[in-house]
């Protein structure tokens, strides 16, 4: 198999990005879910699942840059399907990116603790920068500045259109390898 894309098959580099960060958010969602439905607040069962959470939302926007640098260097096979299908996975694959950037922003300009990077070393709050002091905190407590990131976040992202966006991925992948019979998920899969 090899590092980089082919015309025929994603590299085995773009396949541990994708499915790293597929995992990723899975663990994601995991983490905070877990924290909301199964352990009381402020309790270290709590603290810990949302410490993975924010752990989680780092290494993602790392790994999101990462694969940002690897797409514009390395070009993907050629899509498959109509011309209509290929445009919608275009416009898809760009809302998808645009999230995975989205997401780890708002996340943590929405939250006032800091990251224990999954108990390794510790990555300040937004709250705790120089930058939020001499931008942002002359005119607005902390509490105002990250109403709205939250909402993005947590409100119209996490809980709903990101959830969208993965189904529809996912879907049109079991589509095109299902119905289509076409090499859609072979090319991030077995290559076959």
């Amino acid at each position: 198999m090899s590092l980089r894309n082919t015309a025929r098959n994603y590299g085995s580099i773009a396949k541990w990005i994708h499915w790293s960060t597929a995992l990723l958010f899975l663990g994601s969602y995991i983490t905070v879910y877990y924290r909301e439905f199964f352990t009381e607040p402020k309790t270290p069962e709590n603290i810990t699942a949302i410490q993975l959470h924010f752990s989680i939302g780092v290494t993602v926007a790392v790994l999101v840059i990462l694969r940002i640098i690897w797409k514009l260097t390395n070009p993907a096979p050629a899509t498959e399907g109509t011309p209509l299908q290929q445009r919608a996975a275009k416009i898809g694959h760009g809302l998808l990116y645009l999230l995975m950037i989205v997401m780890p922003i708002t996340g943590y300009l929405g939250t006032g603790a800091p990251t224990n990077f999954f108990f390794l070393f510790e990555i300040p709050s937004f709250k705790d920068t120089a930058l939020f002091a001499q931008q942002f905190a002359p005119t607005m407590t902390f509490k105002e500045f990250e109403k709205p990131f939250d909402l993005i976040h947590k409100a119209i992202l996490g809980e709903f259109l990101l959830w969208m966006l993965i189904l529809g991925h996912a879907g049109a992948a079991l589509y095109h390898h299902r119905v289509l019979g076409d090499r859609t998920l072979k090319k991030m899969t077995t290559g076959n």
